[in-house]
């Protein structure tokens, strides 16, 4: 922590290094703002998110059924198979499941079949994680998503290239420019704390006549 300092005072800190002001704690007093470069903080903020997002994906399953026996219309596993390939492509698992009824169990062999061609079908984006496995008259298969191969198939299917970072930072900067500021500051040194309150916008107080500041060298 740095200490109380006039507003005035925080912002000129601020604006030497190009960096932002940001309140991250309102309702202290006096009130906690940060010299943070707020379009970096979004972004990073963002991607952290997103990492969470899919890597909750990867624990979580889908199934799809191969209809209620094996006589199931080639179109209708055509379907299913395209169903499975979007549960991939958005970072699922998938398990399949053929069902077997009566005397169906005798072809057990026709299962394996149409399991292994599924798998050739999506073995461009995805790899078997449990080869096919028979538990009574229920035969499954699980096929993960191989994300080397996804993002290569991403890129050759034209997906657009989107910059993260300079939508945040043009955020952060319209932010920042339209917000009315007080007449103190209390500066604070690093990077916001795990139990810190994140900052929701670039802005400096506007109520109070002191405020504590957070300063960030880069």
């Amino acid at each position: 922590m740095i200490g109380v300092v006039e507003l005035e005072e925080a912002k000129r800190r601020a604006a030497e290094v190009g960096l932002d002001l940001v309140e991250i704690a309102a309702d202290s007093k006096p009130p906690v703002v940060r010299v943070m470069d707020f379009g970096k903080f979004k972004y990073e903020l963002a991607k952290k998110e997103k990492h969470q997002k899919t890597k909750s994906k990867a624990g979580e399953m889908k199934e799809v059924r191969l209809g209620r026996s094996m006589k199931i219309d080639p179109h209708d596993v055509e379907i299913r198979v395209n169903q499975a390939r979007q549960f991939l492509m958005e970072g699922y698992r998938v398990v399949f499941v053929q069902n077997f009824r009566g005397r169906e169990l005798a072809y057990r062999s026709k299962g394996d079949e149409r399991m292994g061609e599924i798998a050739k079908q999506l073995a461009d984006i995805g790899r078997v994680e449990m080869t096919p496995r028979l538990n009574g008259k229920r035969m499954s298969m699980i096929l993960v998503p191989d994300r080397a191969k996804i993002e290569s198939a991403k890129q050759k299917g034209g997906a657009p290239k989107t910059s993260k970072e300079s939508p945040a930072k043009e955020k952060g900067a319209n932010e920042r420019s339209s917000t009315p500021v007080s007449r103190a500051a209390t500066l604070v040194a690093g990077e916001p704390t795990p139990g810190e309150q994140a900052p929701a916008a670039a802005v400096a107080p506007t109520a109070s006549t002191a405020t504590r500041v957070t300063a960030e060298a880069n």
